[in-house]
Protein backbone atom coordinates (compact mmCIF):
# COMPACT_ATOMS: atom_id res chain seq x y z
CA UNK A 1 0.00 0.00 0.00
CA UNK A 2 2.85 1.81 0.64
CA UNK A 3 4.59 1.81 -2.79
CA UNK A 4 1.38 2.74 -4.40
CA UNK A 5 1.04 5.89 -2.06
CA UNK A 6 4.49 6.80 -2.93
CA UNK A 7 4.03 6.13 -6.91
CA UNK A 8 0.58 7.77 -6.64
CA UNK A 9 2.37 11.24 -4.76
CA UNK A 10 5.30 10.83 -7.72
CA UNK A 11 3.08 10.77 -10.46
CA UNK A 12 1.51 13.76 -8.69
CA UNK A 13 4.65 15.68 -8.31
CA UNK A 14 5.70 15.00 -11.79
CA UNK A 15 2.40 16.54 -13.35
CA UNK A 16 2.94 19.66 -11.10
CA UNK A 17 6.15 20.38 -12.45
CA UNK A 18 4.71 19.48 -16.13
CA UNK A 19 1.83 21.62 -15.26
CA UNK A 20 3.52 24.38 -13.98
CA UNK A 21 6.48 24.64 -16.45
CA UNK A 22 3.90 25.31 -19.05
CA UNK A 23 3.32 28.74 -17.62
CA UNK A 24 6.59 29.86 -16.90
CA UNK A 25 7.80 32.80 -18.66
CA UNK A 26 10.97 31.78 -21.64
CA UNK A 27 12.75 35.07 -21.81
CA UNK A 28 14.08 35.70 -25.46
CA UNK A 29 17.49 36.92 -26.36
CA UNK A 30 17.16 40.51 -27.67
CA UNK A 31 17.21 41.30 -31.35
CA UNK A 32 20.75 42.05 -32.10
CA UNK A 33 21.07 45.37 -33.62
CA UNK A 34 22.06 46.14 -36.87
CA UNK A 35 25.84 46.83 -37.74
CA UNK A 36 24.45 50.29 -38.72
CA UNK A 37 22.74 51.12 -35.38
CA UNK A 38 25.35 50.20 -33.16
CA UNK A 39 27.58 52.27 -35.26
CA UNK A 40 25.16 55.11 -35.05
CA UNK A 41 24.36 54.30 -31.24
CA UNK A 42 28.51 55.07 -30.61
CA UNK A 43 28.47 58.46 -31.85
CA UNK A 44 24.87 59.37 -31.19
CA UNK A 45 22.31 59.31 -28.64
CA UNK A 46 18.73 59.58 -28.37
CA UNK A 47 17.01 62.18 -26.34
CA UNK A 48 15.11 59.39 -24.57
CA UNK A 49 18.32 58.72 -23.19
CA UNK A 50 19.16 62.21 -21.44
CA UNK A 51 17.81 62.21 -17.88
CA UNK A 52 14.58 64.35 -17.09
CA UNK A 53 15.45 67.91 -15.01
CA UNK A 54 13.34 68.88 -11.77
CA UNK A 55 11.94 72.27 -12.87
CA UNK A 56 8.79 73.50 -11.60
CA UNK A 57 5.70 74.07 -13.55
CA UNK A 58 5.48 77.20 -12.32
CA UNK A 59 9.05 78.73 -13.23
CA UNK A 60 8.41 76.84 -16.60
CA UNK A 61 5.01 79.08 -17.31
CA UNK A 62 7.03 82.19 -16.34
CA UNK A 63 9.75 81.66 -18.38
CA UNK A 64 7.30 80.68 -21.18
CA UNK A 65 5.52 83.74 -20.62
CA UNK A 66 8.97 86.04 -20.71
CA UNK A 67 9.86 84.39 -23.94
CA UNK A 68 6.89 85.71 -25.60
CA UNK A 69 6.51 88.99 -24.24
CA UNK A 70 7.44 92.07 -26.18
CA UNK A 71 7.36 94.37 -23.02
CA UNK A 72 11.20 92.93 -22.62
CA UNK A 73 12.46 95.06 -25.52
CA UNK A 74 13.12 98.48 -25.12
CA UNK A 75 10.13 99.69 -27.56
CA UNK A 76 8.22 96.93 -27.21
CA UNK A 77 8.83 95.91 -30.61
CA UNK A 78 10.29 91.97 -30.40
CA UNK A 79 10.27 89.06 -27.83
CA UNK A 80 12.53 86.28 -27.50
CA UNK A 81 9.88 84.71 -29.91
CA UNK A 82 10.72 86.84 -32.79
CA UNK A 83 13.61 85.51 -33.47
CA UNK A 84 13.41 82.21 -32.68
CA UNK A 85 9.87 81.72 -33.75
CA UNK A 86 8.48 78.08 -31.84
CA UNK A 87 5.74 78.45 -34.81
CA UNK A 88 8.79 77.77 -37.31
CA UNK A 89 10.59 74.86 -35.94
CA UNK A 90 13.16 77.98 -32.95
CA UNK A 91 14.35 80.14 -36.32
CA UNK A 92 12.80 82.89 -38.24
CA UNK A 93 13.84 81.80 -41.29
CA UNK A 94 16.14 84.58 -42.48
CA UNK A 95 19.22 85.67 -42.48
CA UNK A 96 19.50 88.51 -40.42
CA UNK A 97 17.15 89.08 -37.87
CA UNK A 98 15.17 92.63 -37.21
CA UNK A 99 15.98 93.93 -34.25
CA UNK A 100 14.15 96.66 -31.58
CA UNK A 101 15.24 99.28 -34.05
CA UNK A 102 14.74 97.83 -37.08
CA UNK A 103 18.65 97.03 -37.24
CA UNK A 104 19.44 93.60 -38.75
CA UNK A 105 21.99 91.73 -36.52
CA UNK A 106 25.53 90.48 -37.28
CA UNK A 107 24.85 86.81 -37.66
CA UNK A 108 22.16 84.18 -38.31
CA UNK A 109 19.95 83.56 -35.30
CA UNK A 110 20.08 79.86 -34.64
CA UNK A 111 16.80 77.69 -33.57
CA UNK A 112 16.76 77.51 -29.64
CA UNK A 113 14.93 74.06 -30.07
CA UNK A 114 17.57 71.67 -28.85
CA UNK A 115 20.16 74.51 -27.58
CA UNK A 116 19.47 73.34 -23.90
CA UNK A 117 21.47 70.26 -25.30
CA UNK A 118 24.66 72.52 -26.17
CA UNK A 119 27.85 73.09 -24.07
CA UNK A 120 27.80 76.36 -25.46
CA UNK A 121 25.98 79.58 -26.94
CA UNK A 122 26.06 81.97 -30.06
CA UNK A 123 28.25 81.56 -32.67
CA UNK A 124 31.32 82.35 -30.60
CA UNK A 125 30.45 80.11 -27.64
CA UNK A 126 30.23 83.42 -25.04
CA UNK A 127 27.63 81.93 -22.58
CA UNK A 128 27.77 78.74 -21.20
CA UNK A 129 24.29 77.63 -21.03
CA UNK A 130 20.82 78.78 -22.51
CA UNK A 131 20.44 80.99 -18.65
CA UNK A 132 23.35 83.39 -19.70
CA UNK A 133 22.24 82.94 -23.36
CA UNK A 134 19.20 84.66 -22.60
CA UNK A 135 20.86 87.76 -20.74
CA UNK A 136 22.93 88.24 -24.12
CA UNK A 137 20.43 89.82 -26.95
CA UNK A 138 18.31 91.40 -23.84
CA UNK A 139 21.21 93.59 -23.04
CA UNK A 140 22.29 93.80 -27.32
CA UNK A 141 21.71 97.50 -28.22
CA UNK A 142 20.90 96.17 -32.26
CA UNK A 143 18.06 93.43 -30.59
CA UNK A 144 16.30 94.10 -27.33
CA UNK A 145 18.31 97.37 -26.93
CA UNK A 146 17.33 97.36 -22.91
CA UNK A 147 19.94 99.96 -22.06
CA UNK A 148 20.85 97.71 -18.87
CA UNK A 149 19.64 95.25 -16.39
CA UNK A 150 18.22 97.67 -13.63
CA UNK A 151 15.85 99.03 -16.63
CA UNK A 152 14.09 96.27 -17.29
CA UNK A 153 13.97 95.16 -13.59
CA UNK A 154 12.41 98.64 -12.83
CA UNK A 155 10.04 97.90 -16.04
CA UNK A 156 9.37 94.48 -15.18
CA UNK A 157 8.26 95.05 -11.27
CA UNK A 158 5.90 97.72 -11.68
CA UNK A 159 3.54 94.99 -13.56
CA UNK A 160 1.59 93.49 -10.99
CA UNK A 161 1.07 90.21 -12.38
CA UNK A 162 5.23 89.76 -12.80
CA UNK A 163 5.08 90.51 -9.11
CA UNK A 164 3.22 87.76 -8.19
CA UNK A 165 4.40 85.20 -10.16
CA UNK A 166 8.08 85.62 -9.47
CA UNK A 167 7.40 86.08 -5.99
CA UNK A 168 5.54 82.23 -6.35
CA UNK A 169 8.46 80.70 -8.51
CA UNK A 170 11.48 82.37 -6.06
CA UNK A 171 9.89 82.56 -2.36
CA UNK A 172 13.02 82.68 -0.82
CA UNK A 173 14.24 86.26 -2.65
CA UNK A 174 13.90 89.59 -0.71
CA UNK A 175 13.10 90.96 -4.47
CA UNK A 176 12.16 88.40 -6.81
CA UNK A 177 12.20 89.94 -9.63
CA UNK A 178 15.88 90.57 -10.44
CA UNK A 179 17.68 90.15 -14.67
CA UNK A 180 19.43 86.65 -13.21
CA UNK A 181 16.31 85.36 -11.76
CA UNK A 182 14.59 86.16 -15.15
CA UNK A 183 17.74 84.58 -17.38
CA UNK A 184 17.04 81.52 -14.83
CA UNK A 185 13.34 81.28 -15.65
CA UNK A 186 13.47 81.85 -19.62
CA UNK A 187 16.27 78.99 -19.41
CA UNK A 188 14.06 76.89 -17.42
CA UNK A 189 11.44 76.99 -20.52
CA UNK A 190 14.05 76.22 -23.18
CA UNK A 191 15.23 73.56 -21.28
CA UNK A 192 11.23 71.63 -21.96
CA UNK A 193 12.34 72.14 -26.04
CA UNK A 194 13.76 68.52 -27.03
CA UNK A 195 10.95 67.08 -28.69
CA UNK A 196 11.39 63.25 -29.74
CA UNK A 197 12.59 62.65 -33.93
CA UNK A 198 11.99 59.69 -35.70
CA UNK A 199 16.11 59.53 -35.62
CA UNK A 200 15.66 59.25 -32.15
CA UNK A 201 12.78 56.38 -32.38
CA UNK A 202 15.52 54.73 -34.42
CA UNK A 203 18.38 55.02 -31.74
CA UNK A 204 15.73 53.53 -28.96
CA UNK A 205 15.61 50.25 -31.30
CA UNK A 206 12.80 50.56 -34.09
CA UNK A 207 15.11 49.81 -36.74
CA UNK A 208 12.43 50.18 -39.14
CA UNK A 209 11.80 53.98 -38.11
CA UNK A 210 14.19 55.13 -41.09
CA UNK A 211 13.85 53.89 -44.56
CA UNK A 212 16.41 52.49 -46.86
CA UNK A 213 17.38 55.81 -48.39
CA UNK A 214 17.47 57.19 -44.89
CA UNK A 215 19.39 54.27 -43.83
CA UNK A 216 22.06 55.16 -46.74
CA UNK A 217 22.49 58.78 -45.71
CA UNK A 218 23.43 58.17 -42.26
CA UNK A 219 25.65 55.15 -43.69
CA UNK A 220 27.07 58.16 -45.95
CA UNK A 221 27.56 60.79 -43.02
CA UNK A 222 29.08 58.02 -41.28
CA UNK A 223 31.61 57.05 -43.38
CA UNK A 224 32.31 60.79 -44.49
CA UNK A 225 33.49 61.41 -41.12
CA UNK A 226 30.80 64.51 -40.57
CA UNK A 227 30.59 62.55 -37.14
CA UNK A 228 34.03 64.09 -36.19
CA UNK A 229 32.19 67.39 -35.31
CA UNK A 230 28.60 66.05 -35.63
CA UNK A 231 28.08 63.85 -33.12
CA UNK A 232 26.27 63.65 -29.76
CA UNK A 233 22.52 64.22 -28.54
CA UNK A 234 22.47 67.66 -30.66
CA UNK A 235 24.34 66.08 -33.62
CA UNK A 236 26.93 69.57 -33.09
CA UNK A 237 27.11 72.25 -30.35
CA UNK A 238 30.20 70.48 -28.70
CA UNK A 239 33.13 72.12 -30.07
CA UNK A 240 34.67 74.75 -32.05
CA UNK A 241 35.51 74.50 -35.40
CA UNK A 242 37.32 76.32 -38.16
CA UNK A 243 35.17 76.99 -41.03
CA UNK A 244 37.07 76.55 -44.22
CA UNK A 245 39.50 74.06 -43.09
CA UNK A 246 40.29 73.32 -46.67
CA UNK A 247 39.30 76.77 -48.39
CA UNK A 248 37.98 80.15 -48.24
CA UNK A 249 34.45 79.53 -46.78
CA UNK A 250 32.98 83.18 -48.54
CA UNK A 251 34.24 81.70 -52.25
CA UNK A 252 32.23 78.98 -51.50
CA UNK A 253 28.85 80.54 -49.48
CA UNK A 254 29.07 84.12 -51.50
CA UNK A 255 29.13 85.62 -48.26
CA UNK A 256 28.88 89.45 -48.62
CA UNK A 257 30.57 90.02 -45.17
CA UNK A 258 33.52 87.85 -43.95
CA UNK A 259 33.16 87.21 -40.38
CA UNK A 260 35.97 86.22 -38.40
CA UNK A 261 34.65 84.17 -36.03
CA UNK A 262 36.12 83.59 -32.19
CA UNK A 263 39.16 85.85 -33.55
CA UNK A 264 36.44 89.21 -32.94
CA UNK A 265 36.29 88.00 -29.28
CA UNK A 266 39.88 87.03 -28.44
CA UNK A 267 42.10 88.68 -31.15
CA UNK A 268 43.76 85.33 -31.19
CA UNK A 269 45.44 84.03 -34.28
CA UNK A 270 44.42 81.07 -33.72
CA UNK A 271 41.01 81.48 -33.29
CA UNK A 272 40.80 82.80 -36.93
CA UNK A 273 37.44 82.03 -38.52
CA UNK A 274 36.52 79.36 -35.76
CA UNK A 275 33.09 79.13 -34.51
CA UNK A 276 30.60 77.00 -32.47
CA UNK A 277 29.69 73.44 -34.25
CA UNK A 278 25.91 73.83 -34.78
CA UNK A 279 23.90 71.41 -34.07
CA UNK A 280 22.22 69.72 -37.21
CA UNK A 281 18.92 68.77 -35.10
CA UNK A 282 15.47 70.41 -37.51
CA UNK A 283 18.27 71.25 -39.98
CA UNK A 284 15.99 70.28 -42.46
CA UNK A 285 13.39 73.56 -41.14
CA UNK A 286 16.05 76.26 -40.07
CA UNK A 287 17.77 77.00 -43.22
CA UNK A 288 19.36 79.09 -44.36
CA UNK A 289 22.65 77.59 -43.14
CA UNK A 290 25.83 78.85 -41.46
CA UNK A 291 26.65 81.77 -39.42
CA UNK A 292 25.59 85.02 -41.42
CA UNK A 293 22.89 82.58 -43.26
CA UNK A 294 24.29 82.49 -46.83
CA UNK A 295 23.30 79.37 -48.54
CA UNK A 296 19.53 78.44 -48.37
CA UNK A 297 19.53 74.76 -49.92
CA UNK A 298 20.13 72.21 -47.06
CA UNK A 299 21.85 70.00 -50.16
CA UNK A 300 23.97 72.72 -51.40
CA UNK A 301 25.15 72.97 -47.65
CA UNK A 302 26.08 69.83 -47.32
CA UNK A 303 28.07 69.38 -50.48
CA UNK A 304 30.01 72.71 -49.37
CA UNK A 305 30.66 71.32 -45.98
CA UNK A 306 32.59 68.28 -47.26
CA UNK A 307 34.26 70.52 -49.76
CA UNK A 308 35.91 72.90 -46.57
CA UNK A 309 35.85 70.81 -43.78
CA UNK A 310 36.48 67.21 -45.31
CA UNK A 311 38.30 68.02 -48.91
CA UNK A 312 35.55 65.85 -50.08
CA UNK A 313 33.29 66.34 -53.58
CA UNK A 314 30.07 64.97 -52.24
CA UNK A 315 28.52 63.15 -54.88
CA UNK A 316 24.74 64.57 -55.58
CA UNK A 317 23.43 61.05 -54.97
CA UNK A 318 25.44 60.94 -51.24
CA UNK A 319 24.17 64.73 -50.57
CA UNK A 320 20.68 63.98 -51.61
CA UNK A 321 20.53 60.59 -49.09
CA UNK A 322 22.39 62.71 -46.49
CA UNK A 323 19.58 65.22 -46.50
CA UNK A 324 17.16 62.29 -46.42
CA UNK A 325 18.94 61.54 -43.04
CA UNK A 326 19.29 64.88 -41.57
CA UNK A 327 15.46 65.07 -42.25
CA UNK A 328 14.80 62.18 -39.61
CA UNK A 329 15.76 64.61 -36.78
CA UNK A 330 12.79 66.64 -37.49
CA UNK A 331 10.83 67.17 -34.60
CA UNK A 332 8.24 70.04 -33.41
CA UNK A 333 7.58 71.36 -29.98
CA UNK A 334 4.27 70.34 -28.23
CA UNK A 335 1.35 72.54 -28.68
CA UNK A 336 1.45 73.57 -25.42
CA UNK A 337 4.81 75.40 -25.80
CA UNK A 338 3.55 77.85 -28.30
CA UNK A 339 2.01 81.42 -27.94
Amino acid sequence: MKKVILLLAGLSLTSCKKESGEFDVVKTPETPKSELLAKASTFFKSVSALPEENISQEKIDLGKKLYYDKALSKNGTISCNSCHNLATYGVDNKSLSEGDTKQLGDRNSPTVIYASLHSMQFWDGRAKNVEEQAKGPLLNPVEHSIPDAAFLEKKLRAIPEYQALFKKVYPKDKEPITFDNLANAIGAFERKLNPKSKFDDYLDGNESALNDQEKKGLSSFIENGCITCHSGPALGGQMFQKFGVYGDYAKLTGSKKVDKGLYNLTKKDGDLYMFKVPGLRNVEKTAPYFHDGSVSSLNEAIKMMGKLQLNKDISDEDAKNMAAFLKTLTADVDAKYKN
